[in-house]
């Protein structure tokens, strides 16, 4: 039940503003994650979707699963981890937003976790990782 990590660093062609409140949109993770879907189901304290907010991720004939926004700095960064129903354990998500080049930014995220039974850990970390990578590509602001 060893630990996952995925890192991905990608640049964007807009401004970090923009992607950073384009990312920190919790519904709009579902194109990110998809089949995924996304929704808030918890405000947060000074920020809609930012330190306590709870997103509930849904898969089609899978249980939900709940994540919550444990760091939230605008245009900079955002962490959170999953907090209820999930098969990962020890679940931490980061996404670092800066400038790149003239205008662009750039997104590193990182993702850490492990599986609660065998196996598990491993056969999540490429699909997740995967589906990611897809949904940056395909990132229109």
């Amino acid at each position: 039940m060893g630990l996952q990590r995925i890192e991905i660093d990608k640049t964007f062609p807009f401004p970090v503003d923009r992607l950073f409140h384009h990312l920190s949109q919790h519904e709009n993770l579902s194109a990110l994650f998809a089949p995924i879907r996304v929704r808030r189901v918890k405000t947060g304290i000074d920020d809609p979707n930012g330190v306590g907010s709870v997103r509930r991720m849904s898969l089609p004939l899978a249980p939900a699963f709940e994540e919550t926004v444990t760091d939230f700095e605008p245009d900079q960064r955002i962490a959170y981890r999953i907090t209820r129903g999930s098969p990962l354990r020890d679940h931490h998500g980061e996404m670092v937003f800066s400038e790149h080049g003239d205008g662009g930014s750039r997104l590193q995220y990182t993702i850490v976790f492990r599986g609660k039974l065998p196996l598990v850990g491993a056969l999540v970390k490429p699909a997740l990782e995967n589906g990611i990578r897809r949904g940056l590509d395909k990132l229109k602001l």
